[in-house]
């Protein structure tokens, strides 16, 4: 976004909305922050914008390029025109937060907050991070100090929050990994599951959604508006998107994939036509892909990303252009320890290793799970009938296949002793 990385959110009321064609679209009447645990600032997930017809719809963060005094640019010329609607776990920043009277720390000076700045970390993130507070001077003919303070030193804002219950419990589950996070939920009542899973953010919800049963995933995301839903699955691996789509009605299927972006929703379309219990059913069409030319250095940058799982990073894919599946001609692999041996600047090309034939689409779980035992693989290349990768199936997910459908649920006798009383003691 090509934007300041701090915007004062009431300069931008009624600016104008411009599509990537110049043309205007509608006008800014608000900010939609969303809460988070303990005592972070929320965060700024996206712009209201009133249409024609005085309609409101929401405008995601990460489909506006720039913002300013004068304008907000959106990246694409197709919107949405659902009619905005407040979630449980957000709040309307200009709505709710303007005019409200407040104590500045330290020392306790009253005043009124008058603007509100959201700020954008290195990681992109955008987050309510100022207050601009007026202070409260007891004479009408005398206006207070205007004070530009950072969120944590403003009190009274705390009665933005949804209910303490679920707040205590989101700040005992914070530092959770995700499957820790999903057995937790487990143990709570189905509303107060839902309540929890509806205050994380996307990326964190699509996180813990994947390692919980799939009759879990179902009620979850079905307590989720469509296009909260649309949003989770999109932050999802997209086999793990698929796997999650197969278990609803085809209509809804549908629905929700027309919701999300078509970049998105189109490679989780083509896993939906795969046969179940086959590669193509199971495969991730994102493994880390490189061309024959790309440095060993290159590739061990691309490895390191944390967002990698260690099945995915564990072997870079090599093929000619393009990079996305389905690709071009399929060149071979390379395992990060041979990586590790070689000089940084040697070519892929030179290390290929082909010698494994890769899996069809159609080849079945038990002929996969043979061929990873045999080789002491943790991934393997599938390609199509073109030689074109097409995906690579991990060695989880295999496991996630092979399991009973019911493995991730627990059983009340299995669960550790300590898990309850933490949540009940959370739960206030």
């Amino acid at each position: 976004m090509s934007t300041p990385t701090r915007v004062y959110l009431a300069r931008l009321a009624g600016v104008a909305v411009f599509d990537p064609n110049g043309d205007q679209v509608g006008r800014v009447r608000d900010a939609v922050g969303r809460l988070r645990p303990t005592q972070r600032p929320p965060e700024v997930v996206g712009l209201v914008a009133e249409m024609p017809m005085r309609r409101r719809i929401f405008l995601s963060l990460n489909r506006i390029t720039s913002i300013d005094a004068d304008a907000v640019v959106l990246g694409s010329g197709t919107l949405n025109l659902r009619r905005f609607e407040k979630r449980p776990n957000e709040l309307l920043v200009l709505q709710e937060l303007l005019d409200r009277r407040v104590q500045v720390e330290p020392g306790g000076q009253s005043g009124s907050v008058v603007d509100v700045a959201m700020e954008c970390s290195r990681g992109g993130e955008w987050s309510l991070a100022r207050v601009a507070v007026r202070e409260q001077t007891g004479r009408l003919t005398r206006r207070g100090h205007l004070h530009q303070v950072e969120w944590e030193r403003v009190r009274g804002l705390s009665g933005i929050a949804d209910s303490r219950g679920t707040a205590n419990l989101l700040s005992v589950l914070e530092d959770m990994r995700p499957a820790d996070l999903a057995n937790a939920l487990q143990d709570l009542p189905d509303t107060r599951r839902n309540e929890v899973a509806a205050a994380l953010d996307d990326e964190r919800l699509a996180d813990v959604l994947s390692e919980l049963p799939e009759r879990d995933q179902v009620e979850i995301l079905a307590a989720l508006d469509r296009e909260r839903a649309a949003d989770v699955l999109e932050e999802m691996d997209p086999d793990d998107a698929a796997d999650l789509l197969s278990e609803l009605p085809p209509p809804e299927q549908d629905v929700l994939l027309d919701l999300m972006q078509p970049g998105e929703a189109d490679p989780v379309r083509q896993l939906l036509k795969y046969t179940p219990g086959t590669a193509g059913s199971v495969m991730t069409s994102e493994p880390v892909i490189l061309p024959p030319d790309a440095t060993v250095a290159e590739a061990l940058a691309r490895i390191r990303e944390p967002q990698l799982s260690p099945a995915i990073a564990a072997q870079v894919f090599v093929s000619r252009a393009p990079m996305t599946t389905p690709t071009g001609r399929y060149l071979g692999m390379v395992h990060f320890q041979r990586l590790l041996r070689e000089p940084p600047a040697d070519l892929l090309g030179g290390i290929v290793v082909n010698d494994i034939d890769p899996l069809r689409p159609t080849t079945p779980l038990p002929e996969i799970t043979r061929r990873m035992a045999t080789y002491d693989l943790v991934a393997m290349p599938v390609i199509d009938r073109n030689n074109r990768l097409v995906g690579a199936v991990t060695v989880d997910d295999v496991l996630d296949h092979l399991l009973p459908r019911d493995w991730r649920d627990r059983d009340a006798a299995e669960r550790p002793s300590t898990a309850e009383p933490t949540l009940d003691g959370a739960d206030g």
